[in-house]
């Protein structure tokens, strides 16, 4: 094998290496879902949903810049009393809304109700 043919053969698999282990930007960084809406239709959405899926909300609580929505599971008729209390929180980062702690049966059809 020549000298030349190996050296670039050799230069060509590192350039191939070092990009494919250069981190991938599109890789999205969040922990939760964001809208472009504003926090107090954010609000209104999530007590329809959870009014719609059976759920009582217990409050809503402002703490510092997020909003922390308190609900349970209702009875449904079965009388077996309601369940255990649960939270979920809505942020604002840049003036994007972040749901955090939503079961994926919620966000769904939040996400859906936020997109109409």
């Amino acid at each position: 094998m020549h000298p030349r043919r190996f050296a670039a053969g050799l230069a060509l698999a590192l350039a191939a290496l070092a990009v494919s282990a250069a981190p991938a930007h599109a890789q999205g960084k969040g922990k939760g879902k964001h809208y472009v809406v504003s926090s107090d239709r954010a609000v209104v959405v999530t007590r329809n949903v959870l009014g719609r899926q059976g759920y009582d909300v217990v409050r809503i609580e402002r703490v510092g810049a997020a909003q922390v929505v308190y609900y349970r599971a209702g009875n449904r008729g079965r009388g077996k009393g309601k369940g255990p209390m649960q939270k979920m929180v809505i942020r604002t980062v840049e003036r994007r809304i972040v749901f955090e702690e939503a079961p994926p049966a919620i966000m769904l059809d939040i996400d859906v109700n936020l997109k109409l």
